[in-house]
């Protein structure tokens, strides 16, 4: 049974092929999670006759009960004729409290206003009145009797989304799927094709959920335009708000007055108030009153505002994007230097749980977006916020213990990342040895991007530095935590701390000394054995890099690995033989042998290519010799004593484009994740 087949078995009812919605909406100004709620009850399933019926009867309800603005008109006529009509728009409640003392509605798309409601929907549904607008099925009736003071009448009124879910059922689900399974699936829900995003970037974008699934989460991602950051707080979820960064205030946000009662503002109401656009616009000042009351509550998940102390639960999200690139901000500046000057401040930043890489994340594309079947949008919503009610934070501590010089902050920090990212992947509570370490590796990278950042903006922090390191219990090793972008960029003075403050990781320090060592040109008998451990997507990495020292005197190399048979390996193969001839002292000497695999369809085609491999470098005075007898160990043999053992081979690289410029320089290429361990001879 493959994925796709497995998610509709499992999940019957609750899933929608992700493309259809895009089929629908054209140029729609409606979310995501509308379009799947009507798609869920009539295109949820395999059979493409039923699809395309559905499809017709959703585009049906749009062309009929959607409320365009250029057509309201039309459509308050067809509720005066008909003398009543169901539509769909986005509905706002406010009390008037005058004479009238009552509810009333308005239409952001009809352009009705003061259209009074009754006290039991805004009863069940509080949101309606968050100034912000719910989108939501309405029945209108049109009274036209003489003595009606008003024409409009709501009948019914159903917000759409899912009234309750089975929180049990989805865990219990869990159990047919493998975590990779699982995580391709949470994909194809979200709206992305996992089959282009490594594992890192899978869990780069699954964080983006995390102050949906959280209580009072604090998350900021900042990266290049068009990566998707802002996609699942619009489109995803009836329980989160997107707002403009440049037109959030105190009131709209905490607590804003109507005569002489305090009315809640966004965080009262909704799971998640994202912050969009989070950057530095000109003309555009903050109000100190409210960067103050936001310190307090991102804090203490309350605030002070008018006659005394409010709570709520709402996590805050902050994403906008990158002025420069991620290098030039290590250099010159700091990771936060897009957002609003008057954010940039420790007091401020510290409170941040998380902050996600976006720089990481591919531009998307077309090509980008699922065709295939994830969980309807409505659906995973109502999960998140009922998966809101659990915390797995407590269970870290069965693994681990981190050094003691993190503060309170960052413990929590962690903690709450991890509980997330547990409740998004392992709902069921089950997980491996090396997959809870994944998750809390992830966490305190986190973590550990926001705390480097305020050692450069505020100098008070490097009075008390954070050791990111901690304990397994299970082995007693210690493991030490560092972000990708320090481990690619470890020269920049505007990143390094003084040893004695904090010590660099180990991964850190062995790249600072490569580079001296390079300087150095050391002799090959001063060579060190070691062990290096690459990062998923890490750059810098190149074959000269890790090769050229400890094989620049051989004669005879042997390169073993079972995988050089696909185009891309075979380029690979010859990247490799080309460092060789480019690096070695005595090149027009040097005999090359490959033991790789194959298929045995596939040898014929493979020998024609070694052999013309072969005869190529004859040219250049190299012999080449191959078979197909390799072992399942991956390894660089040389005569000068040194074996080199290759966690996955020559196959280092993530794909990337046919005009990038990673095609020019391996440098500019990310990694995959692997292991390479260095051993001489006796």
């Amino acid at each position: 049974m493959n994925l796709q087949e497995k998610i509709l078995s499992a999940f019957v009812g609750k899933v929608v092929r992700k493309d259809l919605a895009f089929l629908v909406k054209g140029n729609l100004p409606v979310p995501t999670y509308v379009l799947e709620y009507l798609l869920g009850q009539y295109c949820a399933s395999d059979d493409e006759q039923i699809i395309e019926e559905g499809l017709e009867k959703v585009k049906d309800v749009i062309r009929n009960n959607y409320v365009h603005r250029a057509e309201a008109e039309e459509i308050k006529g067809k509720i005066r004729e008909k003398g009543r009509y169901r539509v769909i728009d986005k509905i706002t409640v406010a009390l008037n409290d005058s004479i009238a003392n009552q509810y009333e509605a308005s239409f952001a798309n009809l352009g009705l206003s003061r259209i009074p409601i009754a006290d039991q929907f805004v009863i069940d549904n509080p949101k309606l009145l968050s100034g912000n607008g719910v989108w939501c099925i309405v029945t209108i009736n049109y009274l036209s009797s003489d003595t009606a003071k008003i024409r409009w009448e709501i009948d019914t009124l159903k917000p759409i989304q899912i009234s309750s879910v089975d929180l049990d059922e989805f865990i219990r689900q869990r159990e047919m799927f493998t975590t990779e399974e699982w995580i391709d699936f949470l994909m194809h829900t979200v709206g992305l094709s996992p089959e282009l995003l490594n594992r890192r970037e899978k869990l780069i974008v699954l964080a983006r959920l995390l102050p949906h699934v959280e209580n009072n989460f604090n998350f900021m991602e900042l990266g290049p335009k068009g990566t998707g950051k802002s996609h699942v707080f619009q489109e995803l979820s009836p329980y989160g708000v997107l707002v403009s960064g440049g037109d959030v205030t105190s009131a709209r946000l905490f607590v804003k007055y109507s005569g002489n009662k305090e009315l809640l503002g966004l965080v009262g109401y909704w799971d998640v108030v994202a912050w969009d656009e989070f950057e530095q616009q000109k003309g555009k000042t903050v109000d100190p009153v409210m960067i103050d009351t936001m310190q307090n509550y991102l804090a203490n998940k309350s605030f002070n505002r008018g006659k005394g102390a409010h709570e709520a639960s709402a996590s805050m999200a902050f994403v906008g994007n990158t002025k420069h690139t991620v290098p030039y901000m290590l250099k010159n500046s700091h990771l936060f230097e897009s957002i609003p000057v008057a954010f940039i401040k420790g007091a401020f930043l510290d409170r941040i749980h998380l902050y996600n890489p976006g720089w990481e994340i591919k531009m998307l594309k077309k090509d980008s977006f699922s065709k295939g079947y994830g969980l309807i949008t409505d659906y995973i919503a109502a999960i998140l916020h009922e998966l809101r009610k659990l915390d797995y934070s407590g269970n870290i501590s069965n693994y681990v213990k981190f050094d003691g010089s993190l503060s309170e902050r960052d413990h929590l920090a962690i903690r709450k990342t991890f509980s997330g990212m547990t409740k998004l992947l392992y709902p069921n509570g089950k997980y491996t040895e090396e997959e809870v370490l994944e998750l809390i590796d992830f966490a305190a990278e986190s973590r550990k991007r926001v705390k480097d950042q305020l050692y450069i903006i505020d100098e008070t922090f490097k009075a008390e530095p954070a050791k990111f390191e901690y304990l397994e219990l299970k082995t007693g090793n210690t493991r030490q935590v560092e972000t990708l972008e320090r481990i690619e960029n470890p020269i920049y003075p505007a990143l390094i701390i003084k040893d004695e403050e904090l010590s660099l990781s180990t991964e850190c320090n062995q790249r600072k000394e490569e580079v001296a060592e390079k300087k150095a040109r050391p002799r090959i008998g001063q060579l060190p054995e070691k062990q290096i451990n690459i990062r998923l997507n890490q750059k810098g990495i190149s074959y000269r890099s890790l090769f050229a020292d400890y094989l620049k005197d051989a004669k005879q190399i042997t390169i073993t690995d079972p995988f050089i048979r696909l185009p891309y390996q075979i380029r690979n193969l010859l990247d490799f033989i080309q460092m060789l001839i480019d690096t070695n002292i005595h090149p027009e000497l040097l005999d090359i042998v490959l033991k790789t695999q194959n298929e045995d369809s596939g040898i014929p085609e493979m020998i024609d290519v070694l052999d013309d491999i072969a005869e190529d470098l004859q040219s250049y005075g190299v012999q080449f010799k191959y078979s197909f007898d390799a072992a399942h160990d991956r390894s660089v043999v040389a005569d000068n004593g040194w074996s080199i053992s290759l966690g996955r081979g020559l196959d280092i690289f993530e794909p990337f484009g046919k005009y990038a410029l990673a095609q020019a320089k391996q440098e500019n290429r990310r990694c995959k994740e692997f292991t390479v361990i260095y051993m001489k001879s006796n």
